[in-house]
């Protein structure tokens, strides 16, 4: 054994958990080129709410990179976190709404007060949704301490029959979407799809 697997069994537990080295590193490479699509599939979702491609294409790779450094390191897990396809998908058509949704190409701008006299914030549609967002995570995260116990609490609240059906109706979601893009259905005042042309 290298001085290299020394370091990576002793920090990393590998020989306990029964894997090498090397198999670990292949590991990581088949997950990154199973995932390596969300870092353009996510900027280009987002990018029809009006937000800058090359903006959110930094911002997923940060939250890929962070997410995996915390797993690997913090929690010693071998997942790989970064945004998905449900989520983004969400805050795209149903949040904000997109640019090509509005007719004339562009957002509305929506006037926040600031709560200082004579200082408002001007932002766009995605802004307030990354706001509201942003608001969110903060939120769930006070609800997740272990002081707080509410997470747990709204987990086993939900009965199991609604998360199941959850990850269906996110599925049906994504793919409604995809064939609305590549032009298989249509929006339909009458029955919400129709067949394309």
């Amino acid at each position: 054994m290298s001085a290299v697997d020394n370091i990576l069994d002793r920090t990393f537990g590998l020989s306990a958990n029964g894997v090498t080295a090397s198999s670990e590193i292949r590991a990581g490479i088949t997950t990154f080129l199973t995932m390596a699509y969300i870092l353009f599939v996510n900027p280009s979702m987002l990018a029809l709410t009006g937000i800058p491609f090359d903006d959110a294409l930094f911002a997923t790779a940060i939250a890929a990179f962070v997410g995996c450094i915390v797993m690997g390191l913090w929690a010693n897990l071998p997942f790989a976190l970064a945004p998905g396809m449900g989520l983004n998908a969400y805050f795209t058509f149903t949040v904000v709404g997109t640019v090509w949704d509005q007719g004339d190409g562009m957002l509305g701008e929506t006037v926040v007060p600031s709560g200082i006299p004579g200082v408002d914030w001007h932002m766009g549609a995605w802004e307030v949704a990354l706001l509201a967002v942003f608001l969110e995570g903060v939120l769930f995260l006070v609800l997740s301490l272990p002081q707080v116990g509410a997470r747990t609490a709204m987990i086993n609240a939900i009965p199991k029959d609604l998360k199941i059906a959850t990850g269906a109706g996110i599925g049906s979601f994504l793919a409604i979407i995809g064939l609305r893009e590549i032009g298989v259905v249509w929006d339909d005042p009458a029955t919400l799809v129709n067949i394309g042309p």
